[in-house]
């Protein structure tokens, strides 16, 4: 069973699965352009390459300076990283929390065997091991209901949208 994707305007949202689970896919069909802040487009900001993995840390600052900027203002604000290593989610929930936004994880529970053949039609494929090392990382949704957020997903129920940035809030304001 499948439900459509509601979010309040001034969410802050963690999309949480391996490279190759289809969260990029997911974020460009769910929400507009300026609502998702996605780490490897950071990585092209600051270096002109989102493969280069040397620019990682630096990126990583520039997606939490946007992130914590867009929460500041009530904005929808969707993370498209991995989400899988600390201290990714818990800065996230922390940011939320002084901001008083409302948390929505979604979790892509894809199949390995899925994200394995999915990452190799990537334009930026990732080595198979490091796909295997994240997917082994995957957190339950009883793992991220007890880390504090507020909603949890699953990405398989969700209903594909027939529209970008569907949310159940008005645009704008602070709480």
């Amino acid at each position: 069973m499948t439900t459509p994707l509601h979010l309040p305007a001034d969410t802050a949202c963690a999309l949480i699965g391996p490279p190759g689970s289809g969260k990029s896919t997911f974020a460009r069909t769910h929400f507009q352009p300026t609502e998702i802040v996605s780490s490897d487009f950071c990585r092209a900001l600051v270096a002109d390459d989102e493969n280069d993995q040397s620019a990682t840390g630096d990126a990583f600052d520039l997606l939490h300076h946007i992130a914590d900027k867009r929460m500041e203002r009530g904005r929808l604000t969707v993370i498209d990283a991995t989400n899988l290593r600390s201290p990714d989610r818990p800065w996230l929930l922390t940011r939320a929390r002084h901001w008083q936004r409302p948390t929505t994880a979604v979790l892509f529970d894809v199949p390995l065997a899925t994200v394995q053949a999915q990452n190799t039609s990537r334009t930026r494929v990732v080595p198979d091991h490091v796909v295997r090392e994240f997917y082994d990382l995957l957190p339950t949704v009883d793992q991220l209901r007890k880390e504090g957020w507020d909603t949890v997903h699953l990405a398989s129920t969700i209903t594909p949208a027939p529209a970008r940035g569907l949310r159940t809030a008005p645009k704008g304001g602070t709480r």
